[in-house]
Parts: structure tokens; C-alpha cells; sequence
């Protein structure tokens, strides 16, 4: 008798679970999909590009710096043309001149002016960081500085020194945006 109850419930067990995986129904809820179309993320570009530059003098003639011999009194001008290409939502970089060596020059005789910028308009930027122009990817700025060798110099001092410019360069860094979470200027 036992061994007919074992086999019986053995055999009950067997067709039940025959039945569950699929002989004769399913465990089956309802359920359905769809793409999530999260589209593409796409990095935008953040870039300078230096024209070549003029030196001229005070009264905008143009000089060759490699022959011209400054003196009291005179007042050089430097203007380059940058193109900077910002692409991005909330993008904003500031640009900077970097490698600028210390001068021979008595700072008592020469003043050497910060970085100004203009517009292809000719407006002036009021400070050095620049965002995104509508509808282009790329503007051009006009950087320009001005080293003047002060008239009230006297005697033989700043004879024969120099202000080696060469390595000057432009570095274009993203700054902080409202709404960027993290992003700081970059070095």
C-alpha cells in the first residue's frame, strides 16, 4: 500500500509539473516594450586659431619687430586676429595670454596694457571671456595689447634692453556656466 501511494503521488507530481512547464498551460502576465528613443549625445568643440599678427606704432604704421628699435616715448601695438570656435549649450571660455616672460625692462619705463579684445563690429569686450555667436560655430575676436616705453624715461636707463615675445601664446579654457555641475576653469 505504500508503495502504491508513493507511486500515485509521485506520478501526480510528474503530470502537474508537465503541465505547468508548458503541456497543457502557462504562468503567463501581460507585458509589453518600447524603444526608449534617447536620441545621441554629441560633445561640442571648444578651439583657437591665431591669424598672423602686426605690430604697429603710435601713429598705426606698420614696424617689422624683428629690426625696430624702440625709445623713450614710443608706443607699439600688437593686434592679432583669433578665430575661436565654441560649439555647445552653456559654453562660455575665456581667453588668456600665456607664456609671457618677465621683462628687462625697468617697470618704472614700460607699461605693457592687459589683453583687450574686440568684435568684428569693432566693439570692445567687456572682459576677456566670450560665449557662442547665433548661428555660427566660429567668430573672430581681434586681441590686441599695447607696450608703451614711458616719454618720462631719463638718463641711459632701459638702454639696449629687450622683451623677448616669442613664445606668447593664446590658451582658450571653458568657464563655469549656470547649470554646469562640476565644471571649473580649466588650467
Amino acid at each position: 500500500m505504500k508503495n502504491s501511494t508513493l507511486i500515485k503521488g509521485t506520478a501526480a507530481i510528474v503530470v502537474g509539473a508537465a503541465l505547468l512547464l508548458g503541456g497543457g498551460g502557462t504562468l503567463a502576465a501581460w507585458n509589453a516594450t518600447d524603444d526608449a528613443q534617447a536620441g545621441t549625445i554629441v560633445a561640442g568643440d571648444l578651439n583657437v586659431a591665431a591669424s598672423t599678427g602686426e605690430w604697429t606704432d603710435r601713429d598705426l604704421n606698420p614696424i617689422d619687430i624683428r629690426t625696430y628699435k624702440v625709445v623713450p616715448g614710443d608706443k607699439l601695438t600688437y593686434t592679432q586676429d583669433l578665430t575661436v570656435t565654441l560649439v555647445g549649450d552653456k559654453l562660455a571660455a575665456n581667453v588668456v595670454l600665456t607664456n609671457v616672460p618677465t621683462s628687462t625692462f625697468s617697470t618704472d619705463n614700460v607699461t605693457v596694457s592687459p589683453l583687450k579684445l574686440t568684435n568684428s563690429v569693432g566693439d570692445v569686450a567687456p572682459s576677456t571671456v566670450l560665449e557662442p555667436v547665433d548661428g555660427s560655430p566660429t567668430q573672430t575676436v581681434t586681441a590686441s595689447t599695447v607696450f608703451e616705453f614711458k616719454g618720462s624715461t631719463s638718463g641711459r636707463n632701459d638702454v639696449a634692453k629687450s622683451y623677448e615675445l616669442g613664445n606668447v601664446s593664446y590658451t582658450l579654457s571653458q568657464v563655469t556656466q549656470g547649470g554646469l555641475d562640476g565644471v571649473t576653469t580649466a588650467p
